[in-house]
């Protein structure tokens, strides 16, 4: 079930979706300015090597405080959005989306709302993992290493022990010459001017492109294997691949 709150239970609903988390913690926010309280909770999820993902947009540039700490987690990956406008913070059994920006000022001076999401409202917690995935695909990574693609995932029919998480196909794809936005379909992968400039230029199924179809990261894709091999090895079950 779904559950509004007001300001202070939403600051207090951050908290608690960072501590109760065992698997992943996903930060969704324009802005990154952290405070004290919430590093903290954060600094001990890293210690417990909780995978954690920072998702933020506006100003690339962090100020040197935040870059000092995220630079000092091993288990953080902070990602730059240049588009990103939502707030969103979830772990692996609830989801806020919320009016709140991730910074103090927000938390102390405004007066805000957001939705508390459980897991078992399955078609909203999905959604919300599915629209994060997207965003995690179209960000570049700023401090740390690659992170997994924790949200590309939707919960299929719950048991009385829990929800499964289970693999379907994405439904966001790019270009691998230009990486506008397709929908997947490895044998489609470019775009309508992209493909219109392959056939004029003599239809080579071997001619060496930019990006992987699926996430769009860079890899030397070709009409006949459109994927990189992360991507290729993940979705093998659930999408038509050329043999």
């Amino acid at each position: 079930m779904a559950e509004l709150l007001a300001t202070a239970a939403i600051t207090a609903r951050i908290e608690e979706i960072i501590q109760r988390a065992t698997k992943y913690i996903v930060i969704v926010s324009p802005y990154l300015r952290v405070n004290d309280r919430l590093k903290v909770l954060l600094s001990e999820k890293d210690n417990s090597r909780i995978p954690i993902c920072v998702m933020y947009g506006k100003k690339k540039e962090l100020r040197k405080e935040e870059r000092t700490w995220l630079e000092s987690m091993t288990s953080v990956t902070t990602r730059y959005c240049k588009t990103l406008h939502a707030k969103c913070y979830f772990n692996e059994n609830e989801a806020l989306l919320t009016s709140m920006n991730l910074y103090e000022y927000s938390q102390v001076n405004n007066r805000e709302m957001g939705i508390l999401v459980s897991r078992e409202d399955h078609k909203l917690y999905s959604g919300i993992l599915e629209e994060s995935e997207r965003i995690r695909q179209q960000s570049e990574i700023v401090i740390g290493g690659e992170d997994l693609p924790l949200m590309a995932a939707r919960i299929d029919g719950e048991s009385e022990e829990g929800a499964q998480l289970s693999m379907e196909e994405p439904q966001h794809g790019f270009c691998i010459r230009c990486k506008g936005d397709l929908p997947v379909n490895p044998a489609q992968p470019y775009c309508r001017s992209c493909y219109a400039s392959w056939r004029r230029n003599g239809k080579d199924k071997t001619s060496k492109e930019k990006h992987c179809h699926i996430c769009g990261s860079e890899h030397a894709a070709t009409l006949l294997k459109p994927v990189c091999r992360s991507c290729y090895r993940k979705y093998k079950d659930v999408l038509e691949f050329a043999a």
